[in-house]
């Protein structure tokens, strides 16, 4: 049905041969933030108006759900269906969003978006059959979306190369040893990476990316269908929780994006465990409360991670205590993700004390 009223707007417009998709529609499905899945809603003449349209019904239900899941889980979802289905529900889902009009929740689904992106990308560049679609993959992701450029190498097999200079602006962000220009293979000004790297180095600017778009959407008016799943999102949240839905959350954004990352299993650079177990130190958190934070890490080793958190708590080593880094000292690595509630903070730990106040002066 909805393949049909597509193709139907297409056909009545007049407008089908001048569509063009360079990409497979099955990319199209996996990357629906791609300058060309905006081209291919334009060129369908879709309007906000027809998703109250009973034949876009599932879509607006699909989006609504995988929020849902996020929401409760913190995780992406990975299912795929048709290009025109995926691609709507990305554009719903970013609307349903819009509407709730809730930092946290912004974030969440951001972050869980790029996850899902990041999951497929990773994929294509190691099996992606043809060279050509391969390195057509990496520019629309890399250099149209990023103003990156990434080639796949000629000289190693399933291995890209990156400029050493893009490379340098982005691997300051990541602290373990082979991430050093010193441990990696660089040759005629280029570094060369694999597809989990070559992905990984660029998994902030995505969100961010995601992030921006929605800061800056602005719809001449959201669909009746869009504020009812709106509605009903914020409903199935606890009383306490809903009238915190506009209000800072517990913790820093910087925070909530490191226990995001590992609640998906995802591993944090050194610098932003330090952050997430000095902050949580700072806090009033034991030492068994920071240690069992990081149990979902990949590496996750508790001797290693609870001899770190009692050396950062200054009961090891030098014995001294480390502080919180300061907000001027996170946006230098990379680990900032402030929201308006974060406006004239110079350390995260500030975060708290605007909490609390909020919590007495409105939710008496």
């Amino acid at each position: 049905m909805l393949r049909s009223l597509l193709f139907y707007k297409r056909i009545h417009n007049n407008r089908l041969a001048t569509m063009t998709i360079r990409l497979g529609t099955a990319d199209l499905a996996k990357y629906p933030f791609l300058n060309e899945a905006a081209e291919y809603m334009h060129q369908t003449y879709f309007n906000l108006d027809d998703l109250n349209l009973p034949e876009l019904g599932h879509i607006v239900e699909r989006a609504s759900n995988r929020i849902r899941s996020e929401i409760e889980h913190g995780k992406p979802d990975f299912t795929l269906e048709r290009h025109e289905i995926e691609i709507l529900t990305f554009l719903v889902g970013i609307l349903i969003i819009k509407a709730i009009n809730s930092d946290n929740l912004t974030k969440k689904h951001c972050l869980c978006e790029a996850l899902r992106a990041e999951k497929f990308l990773v994929h294509d560049l190691k099996t992606h059959g043809e060279p050509s679609t391969r390195k057509l993959l990496l520019f629309k992701v890399f250099k149209e979306l990023l103003k990156m450029d990434v080639l796949p190498s000629m000289k190693y097999q399933l291995m890209f190369e990156v400029k050493v200079t893009d490379y340098l602006k982005r691997s300051h962000l990541f602290h373990e040893q082979e991430w050093k220009l010193i441990n990696r293979l660089v040759h005629d000004g280029r570094v060369f990476l694999d597809p989990d790297e070559t992905v990984r180095l660029i998994r902030a600017e995505v969100t961010n990316l995601l992030l921006e778009r929605i800061k800056q959407m602005n719809p001449s008016h959201i669909p009746a269908t869009i504020r009812g799943q709106a509605n009903i999102l914020k409903a199935s949240i606890p009383m306490a929780s809903r009238k915190l839905a506009n209000a800072p959350s517990a913790y820093p954004p910087c925070v909530n994006h490191a226990l995001d990352l590992m609640a998906v299993g995802e591993n944090l650079p050194h610098s932003a465990r330090v952050m997430l177990a000095t902050y949580m130190l700072a806090i009033g958190k034991n030492i068994e409360e920071i240690v069992s934070l990081f149990k979902n890490a990949p590496d996750y080793d508790e001797r290693v991670s609870r001899y770190q958190v009692e050396h950062l708590a200054g009961e090891r080593g030098s014995r001294v205590r480390y502080l919180v880094p300061s907000c001027t000292k996170l946006r230098n690595d990379g680990l900032c993700f402030a929201t308006s509630q974060c406006d004239g903070l110079i350390n995260p730990v500030q975060f708290g004390r605007a909490v609390k106040y909020y919590r007495e002066t409105n939710l008496r």
